[in-house]
């Protein structure tokens, strides 16, 4: 009684404020959930400052969206930032950090120890899809899962590929994956993920149509390795601006990835579905810098520069939402108490970090000021030292905290307690660090800084490392930064 409660005063708020988003329909929307995996920020067409990435599905969904242009994954790699999307919480509080060891890197560079990683989610943490669940969703998930052994015991009716593996062997059948049937030899993945969810929307929406669907289709695609379909990187290897072959092959995936992008709205389209389907459109973390330059931000996958962090997010619901550009700060934990809000669901008993931003989507009320936070208490090692952009030639990044609050983003690292500030209206890919001009601005956000991870318990490792060695990182460096001057 009480959630169905919870659900009837939604409904009326919703018509008291005139907003036909909830009010002209006899049940919840539905919701496709698009995460592409490392899809930078700057690697869809409207944002792509080279002209080298060619996605006109996405461009045209974006013409229908809120276009968030600051919009954040919950961490600069894979499992972290799934794990805060699927629990509305910040990473200090389900532990979930990075993928594997936070040990990365060779042990004589690192410091200090770093926090143990957590794997996996909890399964006593209640996900958006068990969230969705309780309202009446039927729930399905096609693509990478990476929290867990089985998305099925964490609230998802039907799991398409899902396990926890981070990224395919190969992108072509066989695939060798758990919870895939191998299709016909030469089956390209993202093709396969995308049938599987158009099916599956076609038979739950025929089997029901007044119980609503959950499509969270997170793509293996355009994650490592980079593998395409030949006849469509053979159109990018003579472009101007390709790089290399690799370069030429992660255009055709991201063309690739948007041409299933398309057939999954012509899809709702041809059902009559998309009048009555919230779709958004995001990825879990920003770009492999190697692989796509980010610029204009900084750094890329892996590190806490915005080029590692920020990412593309698209919302659109025909008719209910109008289209936008909105230049507010927001992050993939906002998403849980958002959809809870729009389905009905009571989550006033759950710690949630995450804002709603249905009055944003719906009202174009502007949401409120805030700070946002990212905690990695771990080592990344780098990719390439030549293309990372990183504090030093060997990591990635080295444990610290980030936050931004308005045009201000501010890091802290622990090995040698430094700080960097930044401001991101004036440069925004983080050339100048501010933190020894701007003492009072330093002062009132280094405050906020601590008081929120004093709040949520954040774990700040100090204990050094007995096996780090200067004179072998000195080496080390020395030889990274030779590496790059050969290249």
């Amino acid at each position: 009684m009480v959630k169905n409660f919870s659900f009837i005063v939604f409904v009326v708020g919703a018509l008291f404020n005139s907003v036909p988003a909830i009010a002209d329909n006899t049940k919840p929307p539905n919701i496709v959930l698009i995460v592409v995996d490392d899809l930078g920020w700057a690697d869809v067409g409207y944002n792509d400052h080279t002209g080298v990435f060619q996605t006109p599905n996405i461009d045209a969904l974006a013409t229908k969206s809120i276009v968030y242009t600051d919009a954040y994954a919950g961490a600069s790699n894979c499992a972290p930032s799934r794990a805060v999307l699927m629990s509305g919480q910040y990473s200090p509080r389900h532990g979930v950090y990075t993928v594997g060891s936070s040990e990365r890197g060779n042990e004589k560079t690192r410091k200090i120890i770093p926090t143990p990683n957590t794997p996996y989610l909890d399964n006593d943490i209640v996900t958006m899809a068990e969230m969705l669940e309780s309202r009446g969703y039927t729930t399905g998930t096609f693509g990478k899962w990476h929290l867990g052994q089985d998305p099925i015991t964490q609230g998802f009716d039907h799991n398409v590929a899902g396990d926890t593996a981070g990224h395919p062997k190969s992108y072509f059948s066989p695939y060798e994956m758990t919870n895939l049937i191998d299709g016909p030899s030469g089956e390209y993945l993202p093709n396969r993920i995308t049938s599987e969810a158009i099916n599956w929307i076609k038979e739950v929406s025929s089997a029901n149509n007044q119980q609503p669907f959950f499509a969270y289709i997170p793509y293996y695609t355009v994650h490592t390795p980079i593998i395409a379909i030949d006849s469509v990187t053979e159109k990018y290897l003579s472009h101007p601006k390709i790089q290399n072959e690799k370069h030429a092959a992660y255009a055709a995936m991201v063309e690739l990835m948007d041409t299933n992008i398309g057939r999954i709205m012509r899809s709702l389209e041809q059902q009559s579905l998309l009048k009555d389907t919230l779709v958004i459109f995001t990825s879990d973390n920003g770009g492999i810098r190697s692989v796509a330059y980010q610029d204009p931000l900084r750094g890329g996958k892996g590190g806490y520069y915005e080029g590692g962090t920020r990412v593309p997010l698209l919302v659109s619901w025909p008719h209910k939402i109008v289209a936008k550009t909105d230049s507010t700060p927001v992050v993939n934990a906002d998403f849980y108490p958002t959809l809870a809000n729009i389905a009905g669901a009571d989550v006033s008993r759950q710690v949630l970090d995450g804002v709603d931003l249905s009055s944003n989507w719906f009202y174009e009320k502007p949401i409120k000021p805030r700070a946002l936070f990212w905690h990695f208490p771990i080592y990344l090692q780098a990719y390439n030292p030549s293309a990372d952009q990183s504090r030093d030639p060997l990591f990635r990044t080295r444990p610290g905290t980030t936050m931004r609050k308005g045009r201000w983003k501010l890091h802290h690292y622990f090995e040698d307690d430094a700080y960097e500030l930044y401001d991101l209206e004036n440069d925004l890919g983080e050339h100048v660090n501010l933190a020894q001009y701007l003492p009072g601005i330093m002062n009132y956000l280094t405050l906020e800084l601590n008081q929120w991870r004093e709040n949520i318990n954040a774990p700040v490792p100090t204990q050094r490392n007995p096996e780090f060695d200067a004179e072998f990182t000195a080496q080390q460096t020395n030889k990274r930064l030779l590496e790059r001057v050969r290249r």
